[in-house]
């Protein structure tokens, strides 16, 4: 009895729950069997070497890519069930920033944030521009509003496409690689962000990224793929004690033998 009770409180506690989910690109398996829940209000973050699925999985979360097989349930909703309107419903609420931050190059940094706002907010024009400017206070960008994309830094953009993703209030937000392509300095201010959103606004964060001074500074768990399969869940710590070779290899950052014997 206690270990099925413990089970249903776990299940609870999961705003993201996601069983057997299988993804292919032709006949080439991308997600093989993907199984894992996502506790509330935690940083969860999806690492893996390059080209073991990471995208892929966010992708089908998020809803942009169907599932070829299994279930994906977003805050209790199996999302692989819905139809298109369905789907946009479930969108509106959870953010999604992207890789390259996604903004419109044409429109201002403050226009940017207020798309969705103005798209699904059914918001007063004056109201619109108060949360605009709010998103990007929190976000460290307060006298940004009207410039244009281009006219910001690398890390600016990144934090301008995360405050359009919060722009909703959304509970669930994810993040595409959030520190690729930024120098130390600009990868650790965003991790820093990052934190103080999951504690100010009390939000789940699923974050991919194979940075590992970013997994280890604002990850509460994570989960490891390799070649489309879950090798591993847990924490930090336990991944760093892991028996698994490959988890620790990673951690370790340790070359595969056949590219160490290739170079000598």
């Amino acid at each position: 009895m206690a270990k099925k009770s413990k089970e249903k409180k776990n299940a609870n506690g999961s705003v993201i729950r996601v069983r057997n989910l299988v993804a292919k690109y032709g006949d080439v398996t991308v997600l093989d069997n993907v199984t894992f829940d996502v506790p509330r209000n935690e940083i969860y973050v999806i690492l893996g070497a390059s080209g073991c699925g990471k995208t892929t999985l966010l992708k089908h979360l998020t809803g942009l890519i169907p599932a070829t097989n299994g279930a994906i349930e977003i805050s209790g909703q199996n999302i692989t069930g819905m139809d298109e309107e369905q789907l946009a419903g479930m969108q509106r609420n959870i953010g999604i920033a992207f890789q390259n931050s996604g903004l419109f190059n044409s429109m201002t940094v403050g226009d940017n944030v207020a798309l969705p706002l103005r798209e699904y907010g059914n918001m007063e024009p004056q109201l619109v521009n108060a949360v605009v400017r709010l998103k990007l206070s929190l976000v460290g960008l307060a006298n940004a509003e009207y410039k244009l994309p281009a006219e910001l830094s690398g890390g600016m953009r990144k934090r301008a496409g995360l405050a359009r993703a919060i722009a909703l209030d959304p509970p669930i937000v994810f993040f595409d690689e959030p520190s690729a392509g930024l120098d130390p300095i600009m990868a650790s201010g965003l991790d820093e962000l990052i934190l103080n959103l999951k504690h100010l606004l009390g939000i789940t964060l699923i974050i991919v990224t194979h940075e590992l001074d970013s997994i280890r500074k604002i990850a509460d768990r994570i989960l490891m793929l390799d070649q489309g399969r879950v090798i591993f869940t847990g924490t930090v710590r336990e991944a760093e004690q892991s028996d698994q070779d490959r988890v620790r290899q990673f951690f370790e950052r340790r070359p595969d033998e056949h590219i160490t014997q290739r170079n000598i």
